[in-house]
């Protein structure tokens, strides 16, 4: 029996020095629907509704703290095409 590969994360997360303005871009080859972004921890960000990203498109994202890398985690959570459920954690 063979196993499945395992499904690479289709993003790619840029930060952008001190601005602290954030990308996550779909680099994947479907489109991914319902994606969104939650922070957990002690960060501020801008609450948005679910996106639908093709490939090649992104989100834009601003988040505030104090030691962001320590303090804080984005979760991010998508919808294949096929209605699978993912979660991916990013360490801001």
């Amino acid at each position: 029996m063979t196993r499945p590969c395992a499904y690479p994360v289709p993003f790619r997360f840029d930060r952008n020095g001190r601005s602290r303005q954030y990308s996550l871009v779909n680099t994947g080859d479907e489109t991914l629907e319902a994606v969104s972004l939650t922070l957990h921890g002690t960060g501020l960000m801008s609450s948005s509704a679910p996106a639908l990203l093709r490939p090649g498109h992104g989100v834009e994202v601003t988040i505030r703290a104090t030691d962001l890398a320590r303090s804080t985690i984005l979760v991010v959570r998508w919808f294949r095409p096929d209605g699978v459920e993912y979660l991916w954690t990013v360490t801001v």
